[in-house]
Order: structure tokens, then sequence, then C-alpha cells
């Protein structure tokens, strides 16, 4: 009797289980932004319930409804508190945007961001994290009114303790002090650190999608910015997180390169309006910012860069990550230079680098030779092996594990910023890219990336061909996992 018993416990629990499979299957087939990750999800639900129905609870959804809902129904409060006035009139597609870039260019990424090219900032390049870290330090040293700190990793290590034992003390000086943080990137982070914060005056807080039942498990929806504001003069964005590896204390992945970039002009308000809108899901308010602390930054004299903000996340209504790459290599006459650590191009990226190869466009992606994630890793190869069959020339960086996010455009265009090219930061994080047209600014990252290829050697098929069996089939499993990668 007990082995009947267990036959049908047994024939049970398979059927419970392949029936939530097929009600899992049809929420992906209804919910998934992508048809391929719709059919991955679909087949493995249906397929073997019991290897996938739990990693579909937290990573399946591709939708961030809540943040959309709160978008929608307060959007109208953070515009008229935190908009800047310059953005109340359409933005334009002449000027220099239009000539470097072209009319349509200019219009589709405007349109993509929500927010205009602004004229006269000054932007500096940041490389790697001994002069990251020294100048945002020394920003807000010097900060008199505000600090807006946003990270997706904070470590409670030496670098930690300095940002927090600076940010403690300038709250005691009266200057106002909001730290946000991914409450999975900082998932280690200990209670301690953020409640000796607390007690130093600081407004801390994590980024949390799991506010409403249905995010209630969900990992996807990070918030991958890396956003930092100084007294609404001064901005810095790029790739760097807080924590020592970022200054090559990690030895496995030493040295670190990354990059930075340091604002002063207008275009700080768009950022500002970023985090301000991030901080608004986050605890359901603005900061308390006095009207003579939102005073819209002033151009800088002498300089005339133009600047856009653009801040994909899976709230927007189209794929903007995705599509401003898309864009961008479009963009490109004569040059697309991409540095990314994370290599995993969604099909409208893969079109438009074959038709820029076609176009005659010098297409180069330098990603990393060490891995810090071996699936990643993994499929990346088979990318890089596809795209250098279509023309593109793939590099990889010798001396240590780069992190930076930077596209290059010609001689004219350049941006810096958190996203990678994978379909994480296409469709499922929270990201911001800064795009600066000017000709000096394209050429300094120009020349720092010219210094990135020299340690680096270039991939050939031989990569993928030469590989072991056992390898190849490696990087084709790994492959399969590219929508949630």
């Amino acid at each position: 009797m007990q082995f009947e018993f267990n036959w049908l416990s047994l024939g049970t629990l398979i059927f419970v289980s392949h029936t939530l499979g097929v009600i899992a299957a049809i929420h992906a087939i209804l919910n998934t932004r992508t048809s391929q990750g719709a059919v991955a999800w679909a087949v493995s639900l249906v397929a073997m319930p019991y290897l996938t129905l739990i990693p579909y609870l937290f990573l399946g959804r591709s939708k961030f409804a809540g943040y959309v809902d709160a978008r929608r129904l307060e959007n109208e409060l953070l515009r008229t508190r935190a908009h800047p006035s310059a953005w109340d009139t359409h933005a334009s597609s002449a000027g220099r945007p239009a000539d470097a870039l072209g009319h349509h260019v200019v219009r589709a990424l405007t349109g993509l961001s929500g927010m205009p090219f602004l004229p006269g900032n000054a932007v500096r390049t940041l490389v790697n994290g001994d002069a990251t870290f020294g100048a945002i330090l020394d920003a807000i040293e010097n900060a008199r009114r505000y600090v807006l700190v946003q990270f997706f990793i904070v470590r409670d290590d030496p670098l930690g303790t300095m940002v927090k034992d600076l940010l403690i003390a300038k709250a005691r000086e009266g200057v106002r002090v909001c730290f946000l943080y991914d409450s999975i990137g900082s998932f280690d982070l200990p209670q301690r650190y953020v409640a000796e914060l607390l007690a130093g005056g600081v407004e801390i807080h994590p980024f949390a999608t799991n506010r409403r039942f249905v995010n209630r498990f969900q990992l996807n929806f990070r918030n991958h910015r890396k956003i930092v504001v100084v007294d609404g003069e001064r901005a810095f964005v790029g790739g760097h997180n807080i924590g020592v590896e970022y200054l090559g204390g990690n030895p496995r992945l030493s040295p670190w390169r990354d990059t930075h970039i340091d604002m002063r002009g207008p275009v700080v308000a768009s950022v500002q309006f970023v985090f301000l809108e991030d901080w608004h899901w986050a605890t359901q308010r603005l900061p308390r910012l006095e009207p003579s602390q939102a005073e819209e930054p002033q151009p800088q004299h002498g300089h005339d860069m133009h600047c856009l903000v653009v801040a994909p996340s899976p709230a927007d209504k189209g794929e903007t990550g995705s599509l401003f790459f898309v864009e961008a290599i479009h963009a490109a006459r004569e040059r697309i230079w991409i540095t990314t650590p994370y290599l995993i191009p969604d099909e409208a990226v893969f079109a438009a680098l074959r038709l820029a190869v076609m176009r005659g466009v010098d297409a180069r992606i330098l990603i990393p030779s060490r891995r810090d994630h071996y699936v990643v890793f993994e499929a990346s190869k088979l990318y890089a092996y596809d795209l250098i069959r279509a023309g593109v020339r793939i590099f990889r960086y010798r001396p240590g594990f780069l992190h930076q996010k930077v596209v290059l455009i010609d001689n004219v265009a350049a941006a810096v910023g958190s996203a990678n090219l994978d379909n994480r930061s296409f469709r499922l994080n929270f990201e911001i890219m800064v795009l600066t047209i000017d000709h000096e600014f394209a050429a300094e990252v120009e020349a720092m990336l010219a210094e990135d290829f020299v340690l680096a050697y270039e991939v050939d098929r031989s990569e993928y061909r030469e590989a072991p069996a056992l390898r190849r089939v490696t990087m084709h499993v790994a492959r399969l996992f590219s929508p949630i990668l």
C-alpha cells in the first residue's frame, strides 16, 4: 500500500509540475519582450518544468509593471518639480548635433531619450579607478548644498568606508546627502554600513523592485546606473562601482580597466533628473531641495559640447537600450568603436553592425580576455565568431579585466556610461549613457581607446574553430541563455 501511495504521489507531483510549466510557458509567451526569449522559456518550461520553474520565478519577468505604473501616475509631479525648463520646448534637430550625426539621427535619439541635446557643457574622461574616485571624492568634499549618489554595487571595504565617512562628514556640515544603491547588486552590503550612514544624517535607500507581489521574487530589473551629482553643478557617470576591485584590488582581474566621465553644464540637470526619477520610485518622495538648490546649471564659458542623456530601463515603451546602440551604429560613416565587458548583442544590433561593415565603416569591438562570469564569457565567444564572419573586428584586452562601456562614432561623437552590449542592459536593467558631440572630446576618447587597442590582440576565427569539441558545445549551450544574460 505504501509503495502504491509513493507512486501516486510521484505521479501527482509530475502532473502538477507540468501543469504549472504550461501555465508559466503561456505567461512567458504573453509577457517576454523578445520572441527568442519567449521561445526559450516556453520550450524549457514545458519540457523541463522541474529545472526551470524556479529560475523563471526569479528571472522570467521582463516588463517592470510597477515602475511603469509609477512613471505614468507620478510623471507629472516629477516633470513639474524636477524637470528643467529648457525641456518644455521640443528639441530641435538643427545645430551642431545634426551637422555631426544628421537630422534624422538626432530626432531619433532625442525621441528615445525624452530629453534634448543640451549645449554649453564641459566633459572630460576619467580613466580607471584612481582618477575616477579621486575626482568624485574631491567634488563631494567641496559640496556646499547637496550630494546625490547612486551605485549598483557598494562594498563595505576600504573604498566603501572612505565614501561612507566622507558622506557622513558632509551631512554633519549641513549638506543634504541622498544615497541610492541596488538591493541585489549590493546584496552583501552589511546592515551596519547602512545604519552608520542613517545615523550620520545620510538619506540612504535600496532600489528594490519587489514592492508589488508580482515582482516579489524577481532578480531582474536591476538598477545598474552609476551616478553622482554635486550641487547640481557637477555630475559623474560611467562604469565604476564602489569597491576596491574597481581600483585593481582583485588580483585575478587586476588591473581593472574602466572609464567614467566628469560633466559640468546644463547636462547635469538631465543626469539629476534620472536620479530623481529612481529616488522617487525607491522612496515615494523627491529630495527636499530648496529652490536655490535646484537652479539649472549654467553653460560653461569656453566650452560648447552638446550632450544627450539616454537612460534605458525596462519601464520604457520600446527597447531603448538596443535602439540606442542601433542608431549610434547607423550614424557612423567612417568608424564605430565599442568597448564592452559582455558581448551578447541582439539581432537588431548584430544587423546594424553588419550593415556598417557593408558601408565600409571601421567597426571594432573591444572585449575582455579575462572572465568574471563563465556563462557570459563562453556565449560571447560564439557571438564574437559570428561578428568576425560578418567583418567586424574583435579585440581582447590583455592586461586585466575590461569593464568600460564606451562608444566612439567617427571623429565627432562619443558615449560613455553604464550600458553593456547585452540583453540585460538592452531590456532588463536601468542604465545611463551620455552622448557628447564634440571633436575635441571625440579625439580624447579616440586616443584613450587607441591605447587600449595597442594592449589588445585581435581575435580570429580560430578562437572558435580550434576550440575542443566540448568547449564549442559549451559555447552553444551558453548562448541559449542569452535572453537572460
